[in-house]
């Protein structure tokens, strides 16, 4: 996808081009209702811009550039010889505020990732505050990527430095046509793709599109295409979509039933979701974002945005002790590995629904619900690898099992990497496989990780560390380090001090740990103590609560399926390493037990797996000391994790 905007033109053309002509190609260009306040702006900020180009001789504009990512515009894009500028207006402002300096920052750092032709090229973010007092003529400051520190200037000054930008800085010239026609790979995160899915109903401009990425159109359409053939043949089908933690199972999921409500309203598919973070976390997000850009008020957004995500339980119960037909002819179900077993199902719903005679696990029972059609129905199971985190979550097992004792008549598709061990399966899944009702498709597994859009092979180099592989790790690590840094510190203070400095605009970065590091207490992390994922994850960097203070710790259970820029992985005594091998441990009452049961070993393992998988820029590792006086932290603990992880490369803070 090449770079759109509503204007183009040389500096040449712009400067001799008429003002009129000017704003009404960008009224003509634009697609939204146009409110004064837009028009008054463009009017503004075109004589503005004449002025302060009048001495520029060659380069190139931009008038509201796209950026797909976000789903936003940027005011005025330059080019001029061999710098890149992003210039954010703020028309009527009398001074400079941090959040617009942020916003723009946002915009240079969307470009510098995202933009293929923009990798190499250096960017000078600029915020102009019409109305502010003049500030000093600074010559950029360039970051390693070459992204500058974004600057402010007043209307009058803007002239001047560009000017000063230009003069003091040298770089190689780029072509300019060549940058032009270079594609734009954005990877959204989780709550900006269901912002902009919401809003327009398609993945097209803000899902990667390159070779190497496995690429999200294509699994949903083959999704869709057994959705079609179910409804035309009037049969029953279930489609499992499996990948790596941070494919985007959950965004193909989102554009499965957003794409098949709009284009089938019939259908009344529905996305469903076990993970309590993440629905509420993507419902506040979806209804702050609605109320903001519709003017209503966020209870009428918070209804409306219950439909779109549901809570796979309320489902459930909803079926529980009758035989009612669901309206949803096509259900999506995120993380269909965690759905419980047999003996965990009947014990909550006799537990707590008074349902005495429930004796199935979550899979048959939610499959026996849709089976209720008469004519046809399709579930799509999204199945993460290393996911389990929880005590009676099932696997892949409990939805094979299910199908082939008690729904003999639904046709299965699925990718043949179900086999593999991450998906935990602990039947014979090959001989599944092998049924004719079961169809393969390598298109239904999304093997690379778009979460970390700098590293796509961080799963890999996470499942050597926690597979106790350190060869292994060290060398994927010197694939991954230039572009997503992973540091090891012993100081929380200095892993703190790293996370602030790495963080530019508003990249979020937070603390995360096990849910079982119960021995953190004593470096002021208190893991019992838990979070609000709405506010930790969404609120910005002045509020307490938010992840940005670095005072709350979140663990798996809070951030599975969610993200952040840059984590601080924090390690315990419950998963540290001695004498060559892991040792898990589950603190109980004043003292450390080890954990001999082979599940609730798999499931502290995968602990650890979501918590180093959260990251999308990278991350830094903080292995506490001890204490010798503290029988429940020995330094021994926490020295041969700290050993383990600096042979698998991972280089210390300095």
């Amino acid at each position: 996808m090449s770079i759109k905007a509503y204007y183009s033109e040389t500096i040449a053309s712009f400067l001799t081009d008429d003002p009129d002509r000017i704003l009404g190609t960008l009224t003509r260009e634009n697609r939204h209702s146009l409110e004064e306040p837009q028009r008054w702006a463009w009017q503004r900020q075109i004589p503005i811009l004449k002025e302060a180009l009048s001495g520029v001789p060659t380069g190139h504009i931009f008038l509201e550039f796209f950026i797909p990512r976000m789903g936003k515009r940027v005011d005025v894009l330059l080019v001029l010889g061999d710098i890149v500028f992003v210039i954010e207006f703020k028309v009527g402002a009398s001074e400079y505020q941090l959040a617009a300096f942020r916003q723009v920052e946002d915009y240079a750092l969307d470009l510098k990732n995202f933009h293929e032709g923009s990798h190499a090229v250096p960017i000078v973010p600029i915020l102009v505050a019409t109305d502010a007092e003049s500030r000093t003529v600074d010559e950029p400051k360039f970051a390693d990527d070459l992204v500058a520190k974004t600057l402010g200037s007043n209307a009058e000054g803007l002239g001047a430095l560009i000017g000063v930008v230009c003069d003091s800085s040298s770089f190689p010239r780029f072509d300019l046509a060549d940058w032009m026609a270079k594609g734009y790979r954005p990877t959204p995160t989780i709550v900006e793709a269901a912002e902009v899915l919401y809003r327009t109903h398609s993945v097209t401009d803000i899902s990667r599109s390159d070779a190497g990425a496995k690429n999200l159109q294509q699994t949903s359409a083959a999704v869709s295409d057994v959705i079609d053939r179910a409804r035309q043949s009037g049969t029953k089908s279930i489609c499992f979509v499996t990948g790596v933690p941070g494919s985007g199972k959950t965004l193909a999921g989102l554009n499965i039933a957003t794409r098949r409500s709009e284009e089938h309203d019939d259908e009344h598919a529905v996305f469903l979701s076990g993970n309590g973070p993440l629905v509420d976390v993507l419902r506040e997000a979806l209804a702050r974002d609605k109320a903001k850009r519709e003017s209503v008020t966020k209870e009428l957004a918070k209804r409306e945005v219950r439909s779109f995500i549901q809570n796979i339980h309320h489902f459930r119960d909803e079926y529980v002790g009758n035989a009612d037909v669901p309206v949803e002819k096509v259900v999506v179900f995120d993380e269909a590995q965690r759905a419980w077993t047999r003996d965990k199902a009947a014990y909550f719903m006799q537990r707590e629904r008074g349902q005495t005679d429930f004796d199935m696990s979550e899979p048959e029972f939610l499959i026996g619900v849709m089976d209720r059609h008469q004519d046809w129905c399709t579930v799509v199971c999204l199945v993460g690898g290393g996911q389990e985190i929880n005590t009676g979550e099932a696997g892949i097992s409990e939805w094979i099992s299910a199908l082939e004792a008690h729904f003999s008549s639904w046709n299965v598709y699925v990718s043949p990497r179900i086999v593999l061990p991450e998906y935990g399966s602990q039947i014979d899944v090959e001989k599944f496989l092998a049924l004719p009702r079961v169809h393969l498709n390598e298109q239904l597994h999304l093997a690379v990780s778009m979460r970390s859009f700098r590293a796509e092979a961080l799963s890999d180099l996470v499942g050597q560390i926690i597979d106790n592989d350190s060869d292994a790790a060290r060398a994927t690590f010197t694939k991954i380090e230039h572009d997503y840094p992973i540091y090891l510190t012993r100081d929380l203070s200095a892993a703190r001090a790293w996370l602030r400095r790495r963080a530019r605009g508003t990249e979020r970065f937070g603390l995360v740990a096990s849910s079982g590091a119960q021995r953190l207490r004593p470096e002021g992390l208190h893991i019992k103590a838990a979070i609000d994922p709405v506010n930790w994850f969404l609120n910005d960097s002045g509020d307490v609560r938010s992840s940005y203070y670095l005072e709350e710790v979140a663990s798996e259970f809070a951030v599975q399926g969610l993200e952040l820029d840059w984590a601080g992985v924090c390690w315990d005594g419950d998963f540290h390493y001695a004498l060559g091998k892991w040792v898990y441990q589950n603190f109980k009452g004043t003292k450390w037990q080890t954990v001999k049961d082979e599940a609730k070993r798999l499931y502290l393992k995968n602990a650890y797996r979501v918590i180093l998988t959260r990251a999308r820029q990278g991350m830094i590792l903080f292995v506490p000391k001890g204490d010798a006086a503290d029988r429940t932290r020995p330094p021994f603990i926490y020295d041969g994790t700290y050993e383990y992880l600096r042979a698998c490369g991972i280089p210390v803070l300095d």
